[in-house]
C-alpha cells in the first residue's frame, strides 16, 4: 500500500508541476487552452493526491497526521483546492500563476522528507492531536493563498505602471483587497482553534497547557502578525499595500513555524 501512496504522491507532485508551466504558459501567450489546461491538470494533482493520502491512511491504519511529510502533502491539498476555487468561482486565472510556484514549491520539499508510515508515538496518541492537525491544515492552507493574493495585489497596485503584461491579468485590487481579508480571517480562525486544541493536547501529553516550545511560540506570533492585519483591516489602517504585505509576512512566519523551527530549535514537536 505505501508503494501505492508513494507513486500517486509522485504523479500529483508532477501534476502540479505541470499546471506550473500550464500557468506560465498562459502568461507568456494568453491562450485560453493554457489556462484550462493549467486548471485540469491542478485538479488532477488533487485527484491524485486524494488516492495517495487514502492509501498512505490504509497503509498506517490513523489518519496521515503525524509528521511533517504527512502535514505538508495535506496542506498543498488544502492550496490546490483553494486554488481552483477562487481562479474558477471569481475568474482570477492569475491566481494559478501566484499559487503553483507555491505548490510546487511545497510538494518539491514534501517529496524530499517522504517516508513509509510508522507507528505514532505516544505523545501522538491522541484524539486532539487529529483535530489539532486538522485546524492547521486549514489555517495554514489559506494563510498560504492570501499570501498568493497579496503578491498579486503588490504586482497590481504600481503606481504609474502600465496595464500590459502581468498586471493585465490581475483583477482591480478592491476585489483582491477582499479576498485577502476573507481567507485571513477564514485562516485566523482555525489558528485560534489550532492553539486552544494545541494546549488541550500538550496538558494530555506532557502535563502542561503551555510550555514557550519553539513551535508553539511560533504558531503564537504567526497568530499575533494575523490578529495585527485583523485588527488594522477593521480600523482601516492595514488595507491596501501594507495589508498585502503583511499577508506575505504571515505566511512567512507560517514557513518558520513548519520548517525553520524545525532545522533551528530544538522541542517538543522536534519529532515532525
Amino acid at each position: 500500500m505505501y508503494t501505492i501512496e508513494s507513486n500517486f504522491f509522485t504523479l500529483a507532485f508532477i501534476a502540479y508541476v505541470l499546471s506550473l508551466a500550464a500557468f506560465f504558459s498562459f502568461f507568456w501567450t494568453r491562450s485560453e487552452r493554457s489556462a484550462k489546461l493549467g486548471y485540469l491538470l491542478t485538479a488532477a494533482g488533487l485527484l491524485l493526491q486524494l488516492v495517495s493520502l487514502t492509501a498512505r491512511s490504509i497503509a498506517a491504519g490513523r489518519w496521515p497526521f503525524a509528521n511533517l511529510y504527512e502535514f505538508i502533502s495535506l496542506m498543498t491539498f488544502g492550496i490546490a483546492a483553494g486554488t481552483l476555487i477562487v481562479g474558477l468561482r471569481y475568474r482570477i486565472t492569475a491566481t494559478g500563476i501566484f499559487a503553483t510556484p507555491l505548490l510546487a514549491g511545497l510538494m518539491a520539499y514534501a517529496f524530499s522528507i517522504k517516508k513509509a508510515p510508522e507507528a505514532l508515538v505516544p505523545a501522538l496518541q491522541s484524539y486532539w492531536l487529529q483535530f489539532h492537525v486538522a485546524t492547521a491544515i486549514l489555517a495554514y492552507g489559506a494563510f498560504a493563498l492570501s499570501c498568493a493574493l497579496g503578491a498579486m495585489y503588490l504586482v497590481k497596485d504600481r503606481p504609474g505602471a502600465p496595464e500590459t503584461g502581468l498586471r493585465a491579468l490581475i483583477p482591480e485590487t478592491g476585489c483582491l483587497e477582499r479576498l485577502i481579508y476573507g481567507t485571513i480571517a477564514f485562516g485566523f480562525a482555525f489558528q485560534t482553534l489550532l492553539i486552544i486544541t494545541g494546549a488541550v493536547w500538550a496538558e494530555e501529553a506532557w502535563g502542561a497547557w503551555w510550555s514557550w516550545d519553539p513551535m508553539e511560540t511560533w504558531a503564537l506570533i504567526t497568530w499575533i502578525v494575523y490578529a495585527f492585519y485583523l485588527h488594522g483591516w477593521t480600523r482601516g489602517s492595514w488595507r491596501g499595500r501594507r495589508g498585502a504585505w503583511l499577508a506575505l509576512i504571515g505566511f512567512i512566519a507560517v514557513l518558520f513555524t513548519l520548517i525553520g523551527v524545525k532545522y533551528l530549535m530544538s522541542g517538543l514537536h522536534s519529532y515532525k
